[in-house]
């Protein structure tokens, strides 16, 4: 009776430890495939946060909105800070238009438009926002707080972000169609409108070859 009630424990921890594996699998396995989706809502919320934090009342809505409306009147780019925003939302909005028009082929070559156009973007910002800093940090003024300098560290963070993602993505996707023996330089480059159909049709015709090989 004891070892039959040790054998029932044993096998729910088993099990339970089976349900954890499987749930982080699948929590590890979404992050990675979210991943360019993920990194370019970081990148629009996180710069967004640290400017209105950097502002001098955040709290009270009619002078956060008259701040903002001041600085983008009196832009300066030695001294305005709203820019490094602005940057960020048209990034991630280029790289999210681009990722979603992309199909296979666009998705898993090393000098296709997804990876390509994330690093012009990247590398554009980058160099921007190093400028920038040139001239924020080198001007001697003295009034950057620690929201500033984490608002200058976050975008050219995010930005490698972008290009380590779109990296990571080529590379699974190159492995998804040498997996299923489909011709890289056969698929088409861009697909609008029916890419993510063809797309799929392509990988289910040739998972049905495969399993008709076996």
């Amino acid at each position: 009776m004891m070892g039959f009630l040790k054998d029932e424990k044993s096998k729910r921890v088993l099990r339970g430890i089976r349900t954890v594996f499987f749930l982080i699998t699948m929590i590890i396995s979404f992050l990675i495939f979210s991943a360019p989706i993920l990194v370019a809502v970081a990148d629009v919320l996180l710069p967004t946060a640290l400017f209105s934090a950097s502002l001098s009342s955040p709290s009270d809505d009619p002078s956060f909105l008259q701040t903002l409306s001041s600085h983008l009147s009196n832009y300066d780019f030695r001294y305005s800070l709203i820019d490094i925003p602005l940057i960020s939302i048209i990034r991630s909005g280029i790289i999210l238009c681009v990722y979603g028009l992309c199909d296979g082929h666009g998705l898993s070559t090393t000098t296709g438009p997804y990876l390509g156009i994330t690093t012009v973007c990247s590398v554009a910002s980058l160099f921007f926002v190093s400028l920038k800093a040139s001239y924020v940090f080198g001007g001697g003024s003295g009034g950057c707080g620690a929201t500033e300098v984490a608002l200058f560290v976050c975008s050219p963070a995010l930005a490698i972000g972008h290009i380590v993602v779109a990296y990571r993505t080529s590379c699974r996707e190159r492995r998804k169609l040498l997996v299923y023996k489909i011709d890289i330089e056969a698929v088409s480059t861009f697909t609008f409108k029916n890419g993510f159909q063809r797309y799929s049709k392509i990988l289910h015709d040739a998972r049905v070859k495969v399993k008709l090989q076996n």
